[in-house]
């Protein structure tokens, strides 16, 4: 087994300074096997990073989504290397604002204007207050996830500190499911500014359900706002709007726009993106040109690289090679394979939700012990290679049998090294 001295007592440092040890939830101890997961990276090179205690693992959580091209593309630090020597942030704006805005303009389907900010929460919340100013309405509907600013959060069970007249505000709606839909916009007519919406995540959209959801909100005049924060650049440089040939009035990027660089954006109609011009979403940092510079240099490197081509063909031999294990181990009722060749994930679903969580535990904890720091996402990157695959399956050969034997005598939790990983959103 690793050793983990040093992750372990940055981990004890943390416990007086940081809530939750982490600045981020999806990052914290609880989150990860215990006893046998490394807390503190320090290193990335490709798709492969380093723990603190020197321990190497290949990755495919790729921090959270944003890395595309892989840890340290030469690319993309040249080009940061370079704005770092000119300046980080200025005075006055920097024409690289200029640039990308228009090689995104370029690209994206829906984008007639641009908007840049830092975070995923950035962007579908000033999104979300373009969409209220622009139809001069209040209520939004929503699916999928999309944040932590109040008018989102205020739907999950970590909705503690968000007034209760904003959450009255926000409507949820399932996915694949036009009725539902249709139901909530008619339940208040011409109250609701916008529905935002995630386009796919892991479950398929069926036929004509984003074609279908565009013709509702047409027909209540509310704008349609597509969750790009994951698709982008990731099915598609267009996002899967492009891929599946859905234009919305509204769209918000991130995560690997910049190849893990801290840039969101905010783009769309022309007449909508206007009203930003009233509204107010303004940050120091929005225009800081390191993250620009990187996201060009990303941009051009998926571009010269055939970067989205390569990324689908690796994900394809990975998950056709999980499939043959998973088949062989007599486990297709029992572990599952979602999503799309670019982003997948690998579950162990059960009805009962603490029972999936320790499947998933185990999981993670086998991955790990073979040096596979595995999250049950597949995020394929540039640098995701026949190595990194044949690496991934010689591991699951392995770990797969042990799910199947587990699985068998149901002793999922008598097989934890340490205790289970943990819920983000509880139940209420």
């Amino acid at each position: 087994m690793n050793d983990f001295i040093n992750s372990r007592k940055l981990l004890e440092r943390a416990k007086h300074v940081i809530p939750s040890m982490s600045q981020t939830f999806s990052k914290g101890p609880n989150q990860w096997a215990g006893n046998v997961s490394p807390h503190y990276l320090t290193k990335g090179e490709g798709a492969w990073v380093w723990d603190v205690d020197g321990n190497r693992y290949l990755d495919y959580l790729m921090a959270l989504g944003p890395i595309i091209l892989g840890y340290n593309n030469q690319r993309v630090n040249e080009a940061a290397k370079k704005q770092i020597d000119e300046g980080v942030i200025f005075s006055q704006m920097h024409p690289l604002e200029v640039e990308v805005s228009e090689m995104l303009c370029d690209l994206i389907p829906c984008a007639e204007m641009v908007r840049f900010a830092k975070n995923g929460s950035d962007v579908t919340s000033g999104a979300i207050r373009a969409a209220r100013a622009f139809t001069s309405r209040e209520r939004v509907a929503v699916c999928g996830y999309h944040g932590w600013q109040d008018w989102y959060i205020a739907t999950t069970t970590r909705d503690k500190g968000i007034p209760k007249a904003v959450k009255e505000l926000s409507h949820t709606f399932p996915y694949n499911d036009l009725e539902s839909l249709s139901s909530l916009l008619d339940s208040h007519k011409g109250e609701f500014a916008a529905v935002i919406m995630e386009p796919v995540g892991v479950e398929p959209p069926i036929e004509g359900y984003l074609e279908g959801v565009k013709e509702l909100c047409e027909a209540h005049g509310t704008l349609l706002i597509f969750d790009e924060i994951i698709t982008g650049f990731r099915m598609s440089l267009g996002g899967a709007q492009e891929y599946f040939g859905v234009t919305p009035d509204l769209a918000c990027f991130g995560k690997a726009m910049a190849n893990g660089f801290p840039l969101s954006a905010v783009v769309g109609r022309r007449d909508i993106m206007e009203i930003f011009d009233e509204i107010f979403f303004s940050g120091t940092f929005g225009g800081e040109a390191v993250s620009l510079a990187a996201c060009k240099a990303t941009i051009e490197e998926i571009q010269t690289a055939n970067v989205i081509e390569h990324n689908w063909q690796v994900g394809n031999k990975l998950l056709s090679g999980l499939r043959d294990i998973i088949n062989r181990c007599g486990l297709s009722e029992v572990v599952k394979v979602l999503g799309y060749d670019v982003r997948s994930i690998l579950a162990i679903p059960h009805d009962d939700e603490y029972q999936a969580r320790l499947r998933r535990s185990f999981l993670m904890q086998e991955c790990v012990k073979r040096g596979l720091l595995y999250f049950g996402s597949n995020n394929i990157t540039a640098s995701h290679n026949d190595e990194e695959v044949d690496f991934t399956l010689k591991v699951f050969e392995e770990v797969l049998p042990l799910v199947a034997i587990a699985h068998q005598s149901d002793d999922f939790e008598e097989r934890l090294d340490g205790p289970c990983i943990e819920a983000i959103f509880r139940k209420a």
